[in-house]
C-alpha cells in the first residue's frame, strides 16, 4: 500500500482441526488398582528416561537405525509396543525442545540486532514505526550497552549448543523441577513435591493401532467401559486377565463425543490413550485422542453469504459486531468477557465459557462465519523492542493468542461455523478513525475495541475499512457507480440522486395543492403566519 503501510494479506479460511482429544476420570478404583498403576507409570517412565538420554546423546546424528537399535533394548523390559509408544514420545520430546531453542536462539538476534540500531543513534534520537530511536539518557545507553554484552554472550552459547545439536529436557517438567528449592513459596513439603514430581515423570500412554481389538492393544477400553492394561514383562505377576493383562475395577464413561468414541471403537479404529494421576485431587484420569480427516473447507463466498461476526481479541474480553453482508453494522456490540488470571485450568476454562457464548450468539444470530486477526506476538513482545514498556509488554504476552485460535477453530467446526482469519494491520486505528464516533450516541457508547470488530469483520468481507469511497472523478453522481460501499446498487433506501419535484423553483409556492409545510403553532404575535398568500413576480422565475 502507498503512504509506507505494509501490504495486507488477503482474508482466509482457517482449517479445521486435525484430531480429537477428550477427557474422563477413572472411578471406583480400588487400592490394588492405583497400585498397579502406580508400578506400571514408575517402571515406563524409568526406562523413557533413559531413552531421553539415549536421543540426546544422538544428536541431529540419528536416524532410523538408531532408532531400531533403542527400540530393541526397551523390548525385552517392557514390550514391543511400549517400547515403540516410548521411542516415538521421546522424538517427539527432543522435536519440541530443538524448535524451541531455534526459537530462543532467534529471538536472542532480533535482541543483539535492536541492541546495536539503538546504541548506534544519538542520545533523543526520536524513531519512526519501522525502527526505535536512540536511547533517553547517557545513564540508559550505558545500561543497554551491558546488556548487549550479556545477549552477545549468551547468543554465542546458544548458538554453539546449537550448532552441536544439544537440547535441554526435564522429564516432569522445568518448573516443577525449580520448585523444589522453593517450597515455601509454593506452600508445599518435600513429601507432597516428590509425590507430584513422580507423578509427572510416569509414562502411560499408548498408540492407537486400526484393525486391533478396539483400536488399542496395550490399553484397550471396551464400549462398556472395561479398562484393561497390557503389562510390562518385569510386572506380569501382577495380572488378573490371560495374556498379563490386568483389568481395572472401575468403569468409564465418555460425557463429550460419546458416541464418536464408542462408534470408533466398536469398529476397531485407531484410539490412542493416556492415563495420568492428579496428585492434588487424588484423582485417576484417562484422556482419548484420534486423528480425523479435516473437513473441506467452505468458500469464502459461501461462508460470508449470511453475513458475518467480527471478533476483536483483547487482555480481558473479546468484542464482537455483527455485519450484513454489505458491511453495515447491526444492532449492538457484544462482549464476553473472561478473567486470564490463576492457575492454567481456570484460564482455560474462561476462555471456553467466552467462547461458548461467542458462537451461541452467532448461531442464534444465523451468522454462518467469525472473523479474527491472525495475531503473532513472537516477535513483537521482546524487552529490546519496547525498552521500559512493561505494563504493555505483559499485556501482549498475556493473550491467548495460539490457544483461542486453537480452541475457536475446534468449537467453531463441532457447530458447522467457519472461522476467517485476517490481516491484523491497522484494524485498531482505521476502526476507530471510521466507526468509533459516527457509532457512538446519547445511549450507546462505542469503544476502540468495539469498531476494531467492524473493521476486522470488513476486511474479512473485502470491503475498505472506511465508511464512504470517493466519488468518481469524473462524475459527482451515480452514473460511474454506486458512490457508497454500505449498500447494493439494488437495495431499497440507497443513496441516490434526489427525486425532482414538480412545480415552480421556488420555496415560497409548494408545488401542489396537497403539498404543504408542518409547522408548529406559533406562540408569539410575530410568529402568526398571514392569510394572503405571497407570490413572486414572475418575471423573476426561470423557465
Amino acid at each position: 500500500m502507498d503512504g509506507g503501510l505494509r501490504k495486507l494479506a488477503a482474508p482466509f479460511v482457517v482449517p479445521g482441526p486435525s484430531g480429537v482429544a477428550i477427557r474422563t476420570r477413572l472411578r471406583r478404583l480400588t487400592p490394588a488398582d492405583e497400585e498397579v498403576l502406580r508400578r506400571v507409570g514408575a517402571h515406563l517412565g524409568a526406562l523413557a528416561c533413559r531413552d531421553l538420554k539415549a536421543r540426546c546423546h544422538d544428536g541431529p546424528g540419528h536416524d532410523v537405525k538408531t532408532w531400531a537399535v533403542r527400540k530393541r533394548e526397551l523390548t525385552p523390559l517392557s514390550s514391543a509396543r511400549w517400547a515403540g509408544a516410548i521411542t516415538k514420545a521421546t522424538h517427539e520430546q527432543w522435536a519440541l525442545a530443538r524448535r524451541g531453542a531455534l526459537a530462543h536462539l532467534q529471538c536472542l538476534q532480533a535482541g543483539v540486532h535492536t541492541l546495536r540500531h539503538r546504541l548506534a543513534l544519538p542520545l533523543g534520537q526520536k524513531g519512526g514505526k519501522r525502527a526505535p530511536g536512540g536511547y533517553r539518557s547517557r545513564r540508559e545507553w550505558h545500561a543497554k550497552a551491558r546488556r548487549l554484552q550479556v545477549l552477545e554472550d549468551r547468543l554465542a552459547r546458544e548458538r554453539a549448543e546449537w550448532e552441536a545439536g544439544r537440547v535441554h529436557v526435564v522429564r516432569g517438567g522445568k518448573r516443577l523441577a525449580r520448585m523444589r528449592h522453593q517450597l515455601s513459596a509454593a506452600r508445599l513439603t518435600q513429601a507432597q513435591w516428590r509425590a507430584r514430581w513422580e507423578a509427572a515423570r510416569w509414562f502411560l500412554r499408548a498408540d492407537g493401532e486400526s484393525g486391533k481389538r478396539y483400536g488399542n492393544e496395550t490399553i484397550r477400553i471396551a464400549p462398556d467401559g472395561e479398562v484393561s492394561i497390557r503389562l510390562p514383562a518385569p510386572l506380569a505377576g501382577l495380572a488378573n486377565a490371560p495374556h498379563g493383562r490386568y483389568v481395572l475395577t472401575g468403569r468409564i464413561r465418555f460425557a463429550h463425543r460419546g458416541p464418536e468414541w464408542a462408534d470408533r471403537v466398536a469398529a476397531n479404529r485407531a484410539v490412542a490413550y493416556r492415563i495420568h494421576h492428579d496428585v492434588q485431587r487424588g484423582r485417576w484420569y484417562v484422556t482419548a485422542s484420534w486423528q480425523q480427516p479435516v473437513s473441506q473447507p467452505v468458500p469464502l463466498a459461501a461462508a460470508l453469504a449470511d453475513g458475518v461476526i467480527g471478533v476483536d481479541l483483547n487482555a480481558d474480553h473479546l468484542a464482537a459486531w455483527r455485519l450484513d453482508v454489505h458491511g453495515n453494522p447491526i444492532g449492538s456490540p457484544r462482549r464476553f468477557c473472561y478473567d486470564l488470571t490463576g492457575t492454567a485450568g481456570h484460564r482455560d476454562a474462561q476462555l471456553r465459557h467466552a467462547l461458548t457464548r461467542l458462537l451461541h450468539w452467532a448461531r442464534a444470530c444465523g451468522v454462518r462465519a467469525i472473523a479474527v486477526e491472525d495475531l503473532d506476538f513472537t516477535a513483537e513482545k521482546t524487552r529490546e523492542k519496547h525498552g521500559g514498556r512493561k505494563r504493555f509488554r505483559r499485556l501482549i504476552a498475556g493473550l491467548p493468542t495460539g490457544r483461542l485460535r486453537a480452541r475457536l477453530v475446534s468449537m467453531a467446526d463441532a457447530m458447522g461455523i467457519t472461522v476467517v482469519a485476517v490481516d491484523p494491520a491497522y484494524t485498531s486505528k482505521w476502526g476507530a478513525q471510521h466507526w468509533q464516533k459516527p457509532l457512538t450516541s446519547t445511549t450507546r457508547k462505542t469503544t476502540r475495541h468495539d469498531a476494531a470488530s467492524i473493521a476486522i469483520g470488513r476486511r474479512a468481507q473485502g470491503y475498505p475499512i472506511r465508511r464512504r469511497t470517493t466519488p468518481p472523478r469524473t462524475h459527482q453522481s451515480d452514473g460511474c457507480g454506486h458512490r457508497t460501499v454500505q449498500a447494493a446498487p439494488d437495495a431499497p433506501g440507497r443513496e441516490g440522486p434526489r427525486r425532482r419535484l414538480p412545480g415552480p423553483r421556488t420555496r415560497s409556492v409548494p408545488p401542489d395543492a396537497e403539498r404543504t409545510r408542518a409547522t408548529r403553532t406559533p406562540t408569539t404575535v410575530r410568529g402568526v403566519r398571514s392569510e394572503r398568500e405571497w407570490v413572486p413576480d414572475s418575471l423573476l422565475l426561470t423557465d
